[in-house]
């Protein structure tokens, strides 16, 4: 057999094909609970007393909703501080208003001194565990016609009593109270709304004259109008200042590489071209010098013709002497402090004031160049103390400019809920004007009429809701319930060869034909008597089904087989009969049977043909001496029984022992068929242990008793083993 074939289905589903199976199985749990909730509607149909029902109606309406709903068409503004309930009438919070607990009361207050007795939930019913449905009933009527039906402002208010002059009381006092109420409403709505604006119009006016101060002493502390304005006024600058600040440093640069290269021209350094430079443009030290070269030009020729001690030689040197020293005095008033001692010796002061026209214009483009290089230095040094001062001052920001965002939006909120509640005031002012809510009276309570006392609708609920319930209770009890109820589902959970079925047969008709058939006297066992007792087995119920089985079970194995075994998956699934009745199958086809017990531990073949249980199979097992015909006893010529003996202390280790497996081998030889009766498979192995001694097993499951789990466990156990098939015991319950 393949054990991936086998079909596990949810204990708890209801195959809904089996549906009328499952109610014709359950007729009597769903006849008996239709039965008993019909009796009980009819109980209380019975106790029922007559109702009376007084009603009135109530319109209400509200002038207020008019004015606003016009104003909020034409300008579509509403106030966060405007009683909601005043814009649109909730019906819905009225119909329950005129249900609370706190009107009813006073109601009941206004019955007492005539209904002593009366409460608050004979109106409005019981609430909790104990829940009671109200008599008072409020109901809002539709307007239009057709589908263009909507609520209106009327509302129907019904009482229903077994008193009519009560019901019509009731309404009366309710009338009262929703009348007090209105009014009471009116004044109370109205005024706690103008109450609380003009509450809250003093707290809000000072809330804006303090915002008001606190950003006004903000903008005077710093000296500010609008902080992110002026921190971006400042932003800007610092960018602007960053940029010129680094195009002053690069003209810088370039004005100091200029003044580099045109040092290295003049191979001056710029105090001594300075000096030549102002010299050269002093006419009175060029006239000086000019001077003392036409000295120096003179006496050179005279000292061709005369000595140095030529009176014409000394005045020449004497002039020149003296031209040297106005020249000194014209060095030291044009250059004032700034005379280098290197001006001192002749020759230095006779060629410092000596340039060229080309050198001229180098000091001069020298002079330029140093002139713009102290420019830009003194500008990169204001821009950079500049940078500073901005980025110093741009840090105070973004601190002024929380602040200040604080500031502002409370201003600005103050002055919208101030806005607000005047706003709210003036419209509350006109709303009081229109009035409020008004709930009056269109039709006055009548005396109660007659409405029946229910006892129709009582049993016509019972005859519906009887066979209901009865079916869900049985659908329940089914899904509660494991077991199988047809032999199509007990195939296909086990993937085996249905070899029959079995119909139901009560207990004393089975066991007293089962008896008249085995049970024989002493030395009757004559082929005549034989042929007759097995008649008698024509006449039981199931004879056919059980040969059919027996057929079956011989074609089922091409093979001859001499041991077959009989289990089931839990006990009292009827195996025992079906063992007996295979047994008298084969005995009819002229086949020599054993029949044995293998039961052990609960015994019940002896009980059944009432046959002694002292001896048997147990002992059998033990008894080495005694040869098997000893403990085997006859009950028809071809039958032979051997029963289970006394319950032995280990049952296991006899149904294991090589004494057993020897003894079926005897019996084998000996018999045509051996057919054990063994006990269950589930809960002990004492079935397993004998199944592997046989041929052939059989599979047999009750049903309505045996359940889908138990059925699956025994399958797979005995999957490995050679199981011929499964047979459905009391099939009959199936179809019922």
């Amino acid at each position: 057999m393949n054990q991936g074939q086998l079909i596990t289905t949810s204990p708890h589903a209801v195959d809904i094909r089996q549906l009328s199976a499952i109610l014709f199985r359950r007729r009597f749990l769903i006849l008996g609970v239709s039965g008993l909730v019909m009796c009980v509607a009819i109980f209380l149909a019975t106790i029922a007393k007559p109702k009376y029902q007084s009603s009135m109606q109530l319109l209400v309406s509200s002038n207020l909703y008019e004015g606003l709903q016009s104003r909020n068409i034409q300008g579509n503004t509403d106030s966060q501080f405007t009683d909601p309930n005043f814009q649109v009438v909730d019906y819905t919070a009225q119909l329950r208003l005129m249900l609370s607990t706190k009107l009813i009361q006073k109601a009941v207050d206004l019955l007492r001194p005539e209904y002593p007795d009366i409460q608050v939930e004979d109106i409005l019913g019981k609430k909790g565990k104990q829940a009671k449905p109200g008599s008072l009933v409020v109901a809002q009527l539709e307007g239009g016609t057709g589908v263009n039906k909507v609520p209106s402002q009327v509302f129907e208010i019904t009482f229903k009593d077994e008193d009519p002059i009560k019901a019509e009381k009731v309404l009366q006092a309710l009338k009262k109270v929703y009348q007090d109420y209105n009014i009471e409403q009116q004044k109370q709505r109205l005024n706690k709304g103008l109450s609380f604006v003009n509450d809250r119009l003093p707290k809000i006016k000072q809330e804006v004259i303090k915002s008001e101060n606190n950003l006004e002493q903000f903008r005077q502390k710093h000296n500010l109008l609008d902080p992110e304005a002026q921190g971006k006024i400042i932003l800007d600058s610092l960018a602007d200042t960053q940029k010129q600040l680094q195009s002053t440093r690069a003209q810088l640069q370039d004005v100091r590489a200029r003044y580099n290269n045109l040092q290295r021209k003049m191979a001056a350094s710029p105090q001594n071209a300075l000096i030549s430079s102002r010299l050269s443009q002093s006419t009175r030290y060029q006239t000086l010098l000019n001077e003392i070269q036409k000295t120096e030009l003179a006496l050179a020729q005279e000292r061709l013709r005369y000595t140095d001690t030529s009176p014409a030689i000394a005045k020449l040197t004497q002039q020149r002497s003296n031209q040297v020293s106005l020249l000194r005095q014209e060095i030291g008033r044009s250059l004032g402090d700034k005379a280098p001692k290197t001006l001192e010796n002749g020759k230095s002061l006779l060629t410092q004031g000596q340039m060229g026209e080309v050198d001229l214009k180098l000091l001069e483009e020298l002079i330029q160049v140093q002139t713009a290089t102290l420019g830009l230095v003194a500008n990169e040094q204001s821009l950079a103390k500049s940078e500073q001062q901005l980025r110093s001052e741009l840090a105070k920001y973004p601190t002024l400019i929380a602040e200040y965002n604080r500031l502002l939006p409370e201003v600005e909120t103050n002055r919208k809920t101030l806005e607000q509640l005047l706003q709210a005031q003036q419209s509350l002012g006109m709303q009081i004007a229109q009035g409020g809510f008004d709930w009056q009276v269109l039709e006055e309570p009548q005396p109660g009429i007659y409405i029946g006392s229910g006892r129709t609708l009582r049993l016509a609920g019972g005859a519906v809701i009887g066979p209901i319930l009865g079916i869900a209770i049985a659908l329940i009890w089914e899904m509660s319930k494991d077991a199988i109820y047809s032999e199509q589902e007990l195939q296909n959970l086990t993937n085996l060869r249905l070899l029959g079925r079995v119909p139901k047969l009560s207990l004393p008709l089975r066991k007293k034909r089962l008896s008249a058939l085995f049970f024989h006297e002493k030395g009757s066992l004559t082929p005549r008597y034989r042929d007759k007792q097995l008649s008698v087995y024509t006449r039981l119920p199931f004879h056919e089904s059980l040969d059919m089985i027996y057929q079956n079970i011989l074609l089922s194995n091409p093979y001859a087989f001499k041991s077959l075994m009989v289990t089931s998956a839990r006990s009292a699934e009827g195996k025992t009969t079906i063992a007996q009745g295979l047994a008298v199958s084969a005995a009819r086809m002229h086949q020599r049977v054993l029949l044995i017990d293998a039961n052990m531990r609960e015994p019940h073949l002896h009980n059944i043909l009432e046959l002694s249980n002292d001896w048997g199979l147990s002992l059998l097992l033990v008894d080495e001496t005694n040869t098997p015909p000893d403990y085997i006893q006859p009950i028809h010529p071809a039958i032979d029984v051997l029963t289970a003996g006394p319950t032995p202390e280990d049952t296991v280790k006899l149904l294991s022992s090589r004494r057993m497996k020897e003894l079926i081998q005897i019996f084998e030889q000996t018999y045509d068929l051996v057919l054990i009766d063994a006990p269950a498979i589930l809960g002990t192995v004492d079935a397993r242990i004998l199944a592997t001694y046989c041929h052939q097993i059989v599979l047999v499951g009750k049903i309505g008793l045996v359940t889908r789990n138990e059925l699956i466990q025994a399958t797979e156990i005995l999957g490995e083993l050679n199981v011929v098939g499964i047979i459905a015991n009391e099939a009959n319950t199936a179809k019922a």
